[in-house]
């Protein structure tokens, strides 16, 4: 079984285009998106996903309640803040991230075997595009960066991102860039 990661779009529907395409070839079963998706025409887009999508809202997310609405209408499911998604003996808490100190109470509480993240727009773990977990390692963070382009801003807040492809079975997560 896979799973797709994605966080932080902010209403790119070409890069979210490009990671549905890509969930799609590696047949994830789900999508955890750790929220930013700024506009629910965003979360539409996953109507082309041929897996589950799930997720959490980000501090960029204002419009709750047409998300909400959005995740109905494509059967996702939409958790608010803070999400759980427990696959065979796998826990993934997932989390925007917006608050240092609640990620990190999240990460201390040995609650998840992962923890899902984004807010950062910087990738978790760093400079690692492969890598490999096991039940008795320290919790996982997994933070794919921004899913929007790379774009310049005088914030630097479009540099680094893509998506993650999480294999249950190999226990083996894969980074891949988005442009």
């Amino acid at each position: 079984m896979k799973i797709g990661i994605i966080s932080d779009t902010h209403d790119d529907i070409e890069n979210v285009r490009r990671a549905i395409d890509f969930f799609n070839k590696e047949d994830v079963q789900y999508v955890i998106h750790a929220g930013d998706y700024v506009f629910p025409g965003i979360v539409m887009e996953f109507k082309k996903l041929k897996a589950k999508l799930i997720g959490v809202l980000g501090n960029n997310d204002g419009e709750k309640g047409q998300l909400l609405r959005a995740f109905l209408e494509i059967d996702g499911e939409l958790k608010g803040e803070l999400g759980e998604l427990h696959v065979n003996d796998l826990k993934i808490g997932i989390y925007h991230g917006t608050s240092p100190d609640i990620k990190r109470q999240l990460i201390e509480s040995g609650r998840y075997n992962i923890i899902v993240c984004g807010h950062t727009h910087k990738i978790e773990p760093a400079c690692s595009s492969i890598g490999k977990y096991t039940k008795d390692m320290s919790t996982l963070i997994l933070n794919p960066g921004t899913g929007h382009r790379k774009t310049e801003s005088l914030a630097g807040a479009f540099v680094e991102g893509g998506i993650f492809i999480l294999n249950i079975e190999s226990k083996e997560y894969r980074f891949i860039e988005l442009p």
